[in-house]
């Protein structure tokens, strides 16, 4: 997910009949728009890439080879940070990665300079490929970044203007039942886990006062893991209770900024049959873009995709709308009626 922050009612829908991934030959679409007239007309006019056919990398047949062909290609953009380790009353700490932006021509005063908040997904990290790519497309705009592992806060305590999500897990029941398909179980569901595993290693010595290690680290699935570590460590009684509340989809009626979510109907992490359309549909101040084709946070395009993608194309598209034209976004989403109200 990406925060854009500044210091950063269901009238049409682009029909999402079509997106129906294919398997053997890829096909080109123009994704679907699930958002407000007002909304999509923002972003057509300020983010194009919304209204282009999509024509994934011809020879990545499907969501699960779109996914792991980015992780093995994907170029990595050299950026350089500057960490900043915040100590916590209860004796942790929140690590952040920072790109100032000091060589920033549009916005050379940092006071004024807007700052884009990325929180990458689970097990990532700042030098995780999707990210490298958004520091430097953002760093193009003369913003400056932070890297951060998530915040839930309302508008106005938080400062922040606006959010786009990509390849977003909407209900984290469904999303576990996909990533417990044999395949996905293979290729992406151990994975995770064993990186999950290393996580808790590393702090085993804190964690071992509030939980069994040795039990957690037998974990083989995602699921069980939750079982035995996060629905724990977060009080909850049970992994159905957590991901109740885990689901982000939930979460949308409450958001008080301008939201653009992409998601592909071929991601594993994700099936489409957990996409929030409905709830999106109702909703003025979020947009729903969905591809047939992109897999999990890839979206991989011509026939060597190592460079940016239409994934990276619409983060910067819509950061810069959202910068450059706040008054404009704030009307089209109904926040300055909601202000008002208030």
């Amino acid at each position: 997910m990406f925060c854009i922050r500044s210091c950063l009612r269901y009238e049409s829908v682009s029909t999402c009949a079509f997106i129906t991934p294919s398997f053997g030959l890829v096909s080109s679409q123009t994704p679907a728009l699930v958002c407000s007239e007002a909304f999509s007309a923002f972003l057509y006019k300020h983010c194009p890439v919304v209204a282009e056919r999509f024509s994934p990398t011809p020879w990545c047949w499907g969501g699960r080879l779109q996914t792991l062909v980015c992780a093995i290609l994907k170029s990595r953009p050299p950026v350089s940070y500057r960490n900043e380790l915040i100590r916590t009353v209860d004796g942790g700490q929140i690590s952040l990665d920072w790109v100032d932006n000091q060589a920033s021509v549009t916005y050379p005063d940092s006071s004024t300079r807007p700052t884009v908040l990325i929180l990458p997904g689970i097990t990532g990290n700042s030098q995780q490929s999707y990210v490298l790519h958004a520091v430097s497309q953002a760093a193009r705009h003369g913003y400056s970044m932070v890297l951060l592992n998530y915040l839930a806060r309302k508008r106005a305590e938080s400062g922040m203007v606006a959010g786009i999500t990509i390849s977003v897990p909407w209900d984290a029941h469904k999303s576990c039942y996909s990533m417990e398909e044999p395949l996905n179980w293979l290729l992406f569901n151990k994975h995770i886990t064993r990186c999950l595993h290393r996580a808790v290693t590393r702090h085993r010595k804190i964690l071992e006062k509030v939980v069994d290690v040795d039990y957690v680290l037998k974990a083989r699935s995602i699921r069980e893991f939750d079982e035995r570590f996060t629905s724990l460590v977060f009080g909850y009684k049970s992994c159905t209770d957590y991901y109740h509340d885990a689901s982000p989809d939930k979460k949308l009626p409450s958001t008080a900024v301008p939201i653009l979510c992409l998601n592909a109907a071929d991601d594993p992490f994700s099936p489409q049959n957990a996409f929030p359309v409905n709830i999106v549909q109702e909703l003025p101040n979020v947009a729903l873009v969905l591809t047939a084709h992109g897999g999990h946070i890839a979206f991989l395009q011509g026939l060597f995709p190592r460079g940016e993608s239409y994934m990276e194309r619409l983060f910067g598209q819509f950061v810069h709308a959202v910068f450059e034209h706040p008054k404009e976004i704030e009307r089209a989403c109904g926040i300055e009626d909601e202000q008002m109200k208030n």
